[in-house]
Formats: structure tokens, C-alpha cells, sequence
């Protein structure tokens, strides 16, 4: 099970790093969007503050559906919930751009 939540992890890893990256520099407006989202998790019943179910140890809360941590996952704009409960922000293209911009100051 935790293979299957390690390769979907891989595979988005633009979004993986926009969240750590959102998660150490901190934004408003993303904290606001984080805060948002991690309410709607806290009342879902695959919030998993354990751990058992996350990708990878140590990165609880993590969300039992997917295995991603939730202090990244929520900071990725790009990204959404498996379970359609909130969505992305803006586009992977988007964010991407987003990046490029920022990679430029």
C-alpha cells in the first residue's frame, strides 16, 4: 500500500516541492488557502494524525487516502484532495509559471 502512495508522490513532485518550499517561506495567501483546506481535512474521517497510512514516516498529519503529508499537501496550490472534498487553486501550468516568475527575483 505505502508503494502505491510512494510512486503518486513521485509523480507529482512539482507539487511536493511547491509545498515544501510554501511550507518553509511562508505567504499569506497560501497560509490562508492551507488553513482552509486543513479545516476541511481535520473533519474527514481518512485524516490520519498517527501516521499508519501516511507515504512516509514521521510526516504526520497526513491524509490516509493518499499518504501525502497535509502541512505540504495543503500549501500546494496545484494540488487537490483525492476525495474532491477541495481543489486546486491554479493549474499545474500555472504554478509552474508561478515558479519561473519567482526563480527570476
Amino acid at each position: 500500500m505505502k508503494i502505491k502512495k510512494l510512486l503518486n508522490a513521485v509523480k507529482h513532485l512539482d507539487q511536493v516541492y511547491e509545498g515544501v518550499k510554501n511550507n518553509i517561506w511562508k505567504n499569506e495567501y497560501v497560509e490562508i488557502i492551507a488553513g482552509d483546506r486543513y479545516r476541511i481535512c481535520k473533519s474527514c474521517a481518512e485524516l490520519d494524525i498517527k501516521g499508519d497510512k501516511c507515504a512516509l514516516n514521521g510526516t504526520q498529519p497526513c491524509c490516509g487516502s493518499c499518504g501525502c503529508s497535509l502541512a505540504l499537501k495543503t500549501r500546494a496550490m496545484a494540488s487537490s484532495c483525492p476525495l474532491h472534498l477541495w481543489g486546486s487553486v491554479m493549474s499545474e501550468d500555472e504554478e509552474a509559471k508561478l515558479k519561473k516568475i519567482q526563480s527570476k527575483k
